[in-house]
This record gives structure tokens, C-alpha cells and sequence, in this order.
């Protein structure tokens, strides 16, 4: 086996079990290490054949735009991949070095299998703060340099909403795998509202040489004209984690909101300082908002997959301009304000549901008001002063909190149950949603999160996944609601796994009115 010095300075670039030389055709020309142990084959079998034979599919495309994003010089990863072989998972890091005509270096070390990082898709917002503040604490303490990045893709929505659903579900598959690609762990990113995305990535590229790199990259993805954009933010000076996640929202919701007007601050601790200043000038503002009832409420269709009606709309609160509540709902919870907003939105969808005989109306209760006394005796009180809405209500219960105590909770939701509501379970599968909820409280609908609905398309995994929670809700009495139905084929999916209920963008975005919209084209061709 001919070793060349440039292979010698490719397995000296990480610290790995397997070094795997790539070409320029996507073919390995060389292996030397474990490569037994971690991939199942001898080296001598590695050589001569595609790199993909290796890998799962769902990392595939992920590892394509890594590679393709390669630029000499430059280091990529490491990302967290799984490979062919059963239960077996490698970090992988990537090397392009200008003596090396072309070919890659990859350098591959053994690493825990964890299926729920390996589900081909981006982290939601609330994962991705929390994976976020745990991956910080762990580089600080082991010397990793890292900053979060912030892109923001301008064109992408018309890129979206002019693609066929088709190609959309392509589309999102590609733009999946390039974000997951430049992010540290390849699981980092996340995205957020008006086409931005959030990384945390390994720091040492420009913010301008990072965009032009997605720019060249987004034009493998589509032909539509894609501008990027970047801004970059320190992540040293605070080691609390709450600290950490209160400048790290901060942060997001900046960017999420303003995109390349927003001051970023420089550092972590800039933005804590910064976000601490905002709270004490927003908490009174806040305050006034949920006693005088001046947010707005939105309402998005829920659909029965066998009837195709719309069986309810979930009301969803808005503060302002802003279509997402989730920075004053997480603001309400941190001031203990939650309580009120949560009865004030109650109140509000009552007095719209009253002179409205038939429509359903579902409303979020959270992990903290549900194991309130004075809650509870407000509820029921206005629920039994308007006789006229029984069996029309809905309750959400949330988990955007934990739950202390859920014996109480449980006592709480059979009074709700018990003057004619029905209680949902929001998101079952991410937060602080598990098993013990559904062993300890007694339940109508058993909402499933969004992740395993939208990553149906990626193959049968979480199609069997699935099946076996409708399976397991039925045993217990409960019906299943589907979120972020977004495709057709995701809506066939859901409707073989025996789902009852499906909500999301097939069906329409959250109103200002309750009233059942027009269906799309190809909803209504399925219907007729």
C-alpha cells in the first residue's frame, strides 16, 4: 500500500480510526485504518467502489453537498453520519488539500449510534436551542472554536411557492442536506421565519465567504435566483445554560424578525446583556396586552382524513405584526404571565365560537396553567355560562413547559373532560412530551409531532414509527391528529398509518376567521 506524505497529513487533521481517500468521481482510491471495525468491510473492499455504497441514504445527500462545498485548503465537518452497516454511526471530517489533484480526505472516528439525530431533517427551533446550548458547553470545555451563523436565503419563498408539489419535496430535501452539511454535527440548524436559517458551525470562514459558498451551492439546487446572506455571532463569555439559552433567543428572535437589518451583537454575552434590557422593557407591555385582550387570534384548519370536513380550528395567539407568538409565549411563561394569557385566550375564542352553532374551536393550555386551581374554576365557570358551546371545545395541553405534577394535571383535565371538552396532547414525541404523560393522564387525541410527520417522506422508518403510536393510542381510547401535512404524499402516508386527523399547509395557513378555505388542487382531485 503506497502511503504518500499528503495521506499521512490527512489522517493528521482529526483524530480518526479510518482515513478514506475520495476522488474526484466519488470512488474511494484509498483506505487505511479500522476500516473493519467501522464499516463492516475490509479496506481492500472499500477501494474501487462509490462512497455512498457506505452510507445510509437519508445522509447521502448531505454528505453530497459537504463534499461539494469543499473548497482547497478547507476543512468540512465534522458531521455525525450512520453508515450501511447496521447500527453503526462515524463523525466524519473532511479535508481538501491542494497537493491531492482533486480527491478529498476524510478522516472517520467510531461514534455512538442515535437514531433520533439521524432523521434527515433540520432541528425545530426549540431543538435546536437546546442542542445549541448543550453542544456550547461541551466545546467550551474541550477547546472547540464555534460561532453561530446566520443565513438568510432571499428568493427561496418564491422558489417554493412556485415549484410543483413535487419538486417542492424536492427542493426542501436539497436545501435539508446543504444546511445540514455546514453545520457543526451535521444536526445544528435550524430554520426560522422569512427564508432565515440558524448554525452553529466551526469558526474560522468569513460571513461573505460563507455566503458566496452557499450561493454557488444553492444553484445545484435550484435554478431559481437565490441571494445569500450572513452574519456571524461569538459564543464565548457565558457558561450558565440559562444564560446561555436567554442570549441565544435573543439572538434568533432578532435575526428571525429583522433578518440583515438586526444589530447582531458580537458575542453571547453581548446579546444576554442586550436581551435582559428588552425584558424588563417588554415584561409591562406584555402585561397590558393579555389583561386589555389586545393580541389577535389566528385560526388553522384540522382535518378529518375520512370525511375530508374541517373537523376543528386550532386558535393560535398573535401579538403585533408578528405571525409567531413564541417569544412572548416563552416571555409569559418566564414571568409567570402565562396563566392569564391563557385564560384570556380562552375567553376570546368562547365569545367566537357562542353565536357560531358547529365550529370547533381548539385552545392551548400550558404545561404550567394546567396544574392551576384558579385556572380550572375560571374555565368551568365560563364554560357552563355558555351551555351553547358544549362539545365544541377543545383543550391543547402544551409542551412547551414541563409538567410537575401530573397527577393534579390529570384530575384537572377530567374536570375539563367532564363539562363536555375534549383535551389533545400537543407535539407527543418532542419536548417535554413521553410515555409518562400518556400512562398518567387520560386523553382524547394524542397530537404527534411535526418532525415525524414531515420526515414520512424519507422512508419507512418513520412510517412504521407511526403506525405503532396510532396502534397504541387506539388501545387507550384515543384519537390521532397528524401536523405539518405539507404534501400529498405525506397525506397518503399519514392516512395508511391509520392517522384520524391532519393539519398543516395542504390544507391552509392559520386565518383571521374561522371559515373553511378553498381546497388546493391537488386536495380537492383526491376528494372528488
Amino acid at each position: 500500500m503506497s502511503l504518500k506524505p499528503h495521506r499521512l497529513l490527512g489522517f493528521a487533521f482529526a483524530s480518526a480510526d479510518l482515513l478514506v481517500e475520495i476522488g474526484p468521481d466519488g470512488v474511494i482510491t484509498f483506505a487505511m485504518g479500522a476500516s473493519e471495525a467501522l464499516s463492516g468491510a475490509a479496506e481492500t473492499a472499500l477501494t474501487g467502489r462509490a462512497w455512498q455504497d457506505f452510507i445510509e441514504p437519508i445522509d447521502r445527500r448531505m454528505l453530497t453537498m459537504l463534499l461539494e462545498g469543499l473548497e482547497p485548503g478547507r476543512r468540512a465537518g465534522p458531521v455525525l453520519v450512520r453508515l450501511a452497516a447496521p447500527e453503526r454511526a462515524v463523525t466524519l471530517t473532511a479535508l481538501a488539500l491542494p497537493q491531492n489533484a482533486g480527491a478529498v480526505s476524510c478522516a472517520l472516528a467510531q461514534a455512538r449510534y442515535e437514531p433520533a439525530l439521524f432523521e434527515g431533517r433540520l432541528a425545530d427551533r426549540a431543538a435546536f436551542e437546546v442542542l445549541t446550548r448543550d453542544l456550547l458547553g461541551v466545546a467550551n470545555g474541550a477547546g472547540k472554536e464555534l460561532e453561530l451563523s446566520f443565513v438568510e436565503l432571499t428568493g427561496l419563498s418564491a422558489a417554493r411557492d412556485s415549484s410543483t408539489p413535487g419538486a417542492r419535496e424536492e427542493l426542501e430535501s436539497q436545501l435539508t442536506a446543504l444546511l445540514r452539511a455546514q453545520a457543526w454535527g451535521g444536526a445544528a440548524a435550524t430554520e426560522l421565519d422569512h427564508d432565515r436559517f440558524a448554525l452553529v458551525r466551526t469558526k474560522g470562514e468569513t460571513p461573505d465567504a460563507f455566503a458566496t459558498r452557499l450561493g454557488r451551492l444553492m444553484g445545484k439546487v435550484t435554478e431559481a435566483p437565490i441571494a445569500p446572506a450572513a452574519k456571524a455571532m461569538g459564543v464565548g463569555g457565558i457558561e450558565r445554560p440559562q444564560q446561555v439559552l436567554r442570549a441565544l433567543r435573543y439572538a434568533l428572535d432578532g435575526y428571525s424578525r429583522d433578518g440583515a437589518d438586526f444589530n447582531m451583537p458580537a458575542s453571547l454575552s453581548e446579546a444576554l446583556n442586550l436581551a435582559l434590557e428588552k425584558a424588563l422593557s417588554e415584561a409591562g407591555a406584555l402585561g397590558a396586552a393579555i389583561s386589555d385582550k389586545t393580541f389577535r387570534l389566528a385560526y388553522q384548519p384540522v382535518v378529518d382524513l375520512t370525511s375530508r370536513a374541517v373537523h376543528h380550528f386550532e386558535v393560535l395567539v398573535r401579538f403585533g405584526e408578528d405571525e409567531s407568538p413564541f417569544p412572548q409565549i416563552r416571555m409569559a411563561e418566564e414571568l409567570d404571565l402565562i396563566e392569564a394569557l391563557d385564560f384570556a385566550v380562552l375567553e376570546r375564542a368562547v365569545n367566537v365560537m357562542a353565536p357560531q352553532p358547529g365550529l370547533k374551536l381548539a385552545v392551548n393550555i400550558s404545561g404550567r396553567t394546567i396544574i392551576s386551581p384558579a385556572y380550572i374554576e375560571r374555565a368551568i365557570r365560563l364554560i357552563q355560562g355558555h351551555p351553547e358551546i358544549e362539545g365544541r371545545l377543545m383543550f391543547e395541553l402544551t409542551e412547551s413547559a414541563a409538567i410537575d405534577d401530573l397527577q393534579l394535571a390529570d384530575s384537572h383535565l377530567q374536570v375539563l373532560r367532564g363539562a363536555g371538552c375534549e383535551v389533545c396532547l400537543d407535539d407527543f414525541g418532542a419536548g417535554a412530551s413521553s410515555l409518562a404523560y400518556l400512562q398518567q393522564m387520560h386523553l382524547d387525541v394524542l397530537k404527534i409531532d411535526g418532525r415525524y410527520i414531515r420526515d414520512l417522506q424519507f422512508g419507512s422508518r418513520n412510517a412504521t414509527f407511526i403506525k405503532h403510536m396510532v396502534d397504541m393510542s387506539r388501545e387507550l381510547g384515543m384519537k390521532t391528529l397528524a401536523e405539518m401535512v405539507e404534501t400529498s404524499t405525506v397525506e397518503d402516508a399519514v392516512r395508511r398509518a391509520g392517522v384520524d386527523y391532519a393539519q398543516g399547509w395542504l390544507y391552509g395557513l392559520a386565518a383571521d376567521e374561522p371559515v373553511a378555505p378553498a381546497p388546493k388542487n391537488q386536495w380537492a382531485a383526491k376528494a372528488s
